[in-house]
């Protein structure tokens, strides 16, 4: 580490100005990247800046616990009320807190609803119709910057006509459970009519919601009742014998996975992993072909979601071993256990654990189970968000705490100087602070997140943008802190100051920041700001200037004006740059100086023995690279395309006016 000399009192202040201004607080661009709660402007980060070797400094970020982060495939899952298109602005009293509203807290907004709804009859798509109470619900979620997620039910038999009338009209199969009720019906879903229609449906969803902005995610099988997997009816079961449903649960789960892996190719899908996955029943041991295939599914990008957390009795051991099977490999989302009504009694689950009129018992079953499973998502579902606010709001808060991903860079070494052209080593190490992971791996993303580093200008536009291509994110497991070493490309700008800056850009959307870090510090447009870099000309370095017409400058050993017109470079053609002060340059060759001679037409000339006004020049980057230098009277020097002496005369810059460094 440097020591300051204690003599220097205006550095000292430089460094004091510096601290402060990199790790205050600003707000986050709420237009790029939406945040629920933002974190404190008014604060200061505790960051640590700390020098080390090669103009350096290592700089550690503060992390963040507590505020509320909209990310990807992380957080609180919001259900949508039965097409209620308001459902997400309800308030909620949490004692001591006062009101507090639910949409606060999501991450997304889930509509489960039925094939019949979306599509009610053949070509009309209830999305697509602004004034329908599904398109509102939609267009109402985009409007607050909320992605949707879709789980589609076709199933009949404990609600209603789930499959539209329109294809059991063209002739699909299905089954009635109760004659009284004969709206009640379930297709079969290997019916060739019925698949016709649904593929047909599903084509046309994709078309507007195979879009990762618009989409959280697809629950993507909706078979079985409630479309959970489960108690799926291929034959009728007073008939059936039974013997052919292992192939028919096999031949119906690759078409539709096939089909929706084929339709959403930018969106998470899930499915449920339940023991008795596409089987006709509900309850019982495990089926000996669960695991086959539900891999299958895995295989070709599927991810995992449960529907009873907490509820011990559906949520066995062998859920929680296939959970435990799956963890950090790919995500797993959690429907919890349910308080409504007195059908759920809650209270009389296996585990003994739940007392009658004690809901917040539930809530914590289901949050014990979700931190087992590591889930990155928990649910916020219709009927049980109040007990969540009301019972349980601490649990709330520790899942935005603890559950799912929250990821900060707690170490990042940069230099805050270098010369212009060069390249600058960078280090920076990562953390993981929750149980989850970004599912960076999932076919649908295909690593499309990644670290990237930035150099802002004053306005905060991103000038240089450097990826690592070697960072990624689904490899950043709590406890596992990860480093990376990156060399950035040249460094090719103005000379000037910049600022650093870092974020996990997503490589699908222009390298846009599309994470939002869990950090306390001064973030603008997604990126975290880290320091200044100056960059300056490469003093004390030697170098030759080729011109426009490919040869060399040479200061002609100061015994004539300058000419471009070596065609190779020995000693009378290397200049050393030399800091003239002020931010200027001078050019140094065989112990004199290179002199603008005031842009007079005889020629500049390197014959100076010290630097006065005539000998000092901005050093100038060009956008393609090349350098420029301009002379005290505000002109450029010119090669003259070696026809004739080199010039301090031209008002612009253009070929003649450019030099390659050699």
């Amino acid at each position: 580490m440097r020591k300051l000399n204690c003599m220097k009192a205006g550095k000292i202040a430089l460094i004091a100005i510096f601290c402060l201004y990199f790790f205050s607080c600003s707000k986050v661009n709420e237009e790029t990247l939406p945040l629920v709660h933002e974190i404190d402007n008014n604060s200061i980060a505790n960051a640590n800046i700390t020098p080390n070797a090669a103009n350096n400094v290592t700089i550690s970020p503060t992390y963040n616990s507590t505020a509320v982060l909209r990310n990807p495939l992380n957080g609180w899952v919001l259900y949508a009320g039965a097409d209620d298109p308001v459902w997400w602005d309800k308030m909620y009293n949490v004692p001591g807190v006062g009101q507090v509203k639910a949409l606060d807290h999501a991450s997304a907004c889930y509509v489960r609803t039925s094939w019949a709804k979306l599509n009610p009859s053949d070509g009309v798509y209830a999305w697509r119709d602004p004034n329908s109470a599904l398109g509102k619900l939609i267009r109402g979620a985009e409007e607050r910057g909320m992605p949707i997620a879709f789980r589609i039910v076709v199933d009949g038999r404990d609600q209603r006509l789930n499959t539209p009338q329109f294809v059991f009209d063209a002739g699909a199969t299905y089954y009635l459970e109760n004659a009284s009720f004969p709206d009640r019906r379930t297709p079969y879903p290997q019916d060739p009519i019925f698949k016709q229609y649904y593929a047909k449906f599903i084509t046309e969803l994709a078309k507007d919601f195979n879009d990762p902005k618009k989409t959280s995610f697809i629950d993507a099988y909706g078979l079985g009742k409630w479309g959970e997997a489960h108690n799926t009816i291929y034959e009728n079961p007073t008939t059936s014998t039974g013997s052919n449903t292992e192939t028919l649960k096999l031949q119906v789960l690759n078409w539709i996975t096939d089909l929706y892996t084929q339709k959403f190719t930018k969106v998470p899908l899930v499915i449920n992993y339940h023991r008795l996955i596409g089987h006709p029943a509900s309850w019982g041991a495990a089926n000996a072909n669960s695991v086959a295939l539900l891999e299958s599914a895995i295989n070709k990008g599927y991810s995992l979601r449960h529907d009873a957390f907490g509820m011990t009795g559906y949520y066995q051991s062998w859920e929680k071993n296939f959970a435990a099977a799956w963890k950090h490999k790919r995500p797993i989302l959690m429907e919890g256990g349910w308080i409504t009504t007195g059908t759920h009694r809650y209270w009389i689950d296996p585990s003994n654990a739940y007392r009658e009129g004690y809901p917040e018992d539930v809530r914590l079953g289901e949050f014990n189970a979700s931190e087992l499973a590591a889930v990155n998502m928990m649910d916020l579902r219709v009927g049980e968000t109040i007990s969540w606010f009301q019972n349980s709001f601490n649990l709330v808060q520790r899942f935005h705490a603890e559950g799912g991903y929250r990821l900060y860079p707690d170490q990042v070494s940069l230099p805050n100087t270098i010369a212009t052209g060069s390249t600058a080593t960078l280090s920076h190490r990562w953390k993981n602070m929750g149980w989850g992971y970004l599912p960076n791996n999932i076919p649908q993303w295909n690593y499309k997140y990644k670290v990237a580093f930035a150099l802002l200008d004053a306005s905060g536009a991103v000038k240089k943008l450097f990826i690592d291509e070697n960072s990624d994110p689904s490899k950043w497991i709590k406890n596992t802190p990860t480093t990376y070493g990156l060399t950035t490309t040249a460094i090719d700008l103005p000379l000037g100051t910049y600022t650093w800056a870092v974020a996990i850009i997503d490589k699908t959307d222009a390298n846009k920041p599309g994470i939002h870090l869990a950090v306390t510090g001064n973030v603008s447009n997604g990126w975290l700001k880290l320091g200044n870099l100056q960059v300056q000309a490469p003093i004390g370095q030697s170098v030759k200037l080729k011109g426009f017409n490919n040869q060399f400058a040479s200061g002609e050993n100061g015994l004539t004006p300058m000419m471009c017109n070596r065609t190779s470079a020995s000693t009378w053609e290397t200049f050393t740059i030399v800091d003239a002060g002020g931010g200027k340059v001078a050019l140094m060759s065989m112990n004199k100086y290179v002199s603008s001679e005031n842009g007079a037409t005889s020629g500049i000339t390197c014959n100076r023995t010290s630097i006065s006004d005539w000998e000092k020049f901005d050093w100038i980057v060009n956008a393609n690279g090349t350098i420029s230098l301009r002379g005290n009277n505000g002109r450029y020097i010119s090669s003259e395309n070696g026809q004739s002496v080199m010039k301090c005369n031209r008002t612009t810059i253009s070929g003649w006016e450019s030099f390659t460094l050699n």
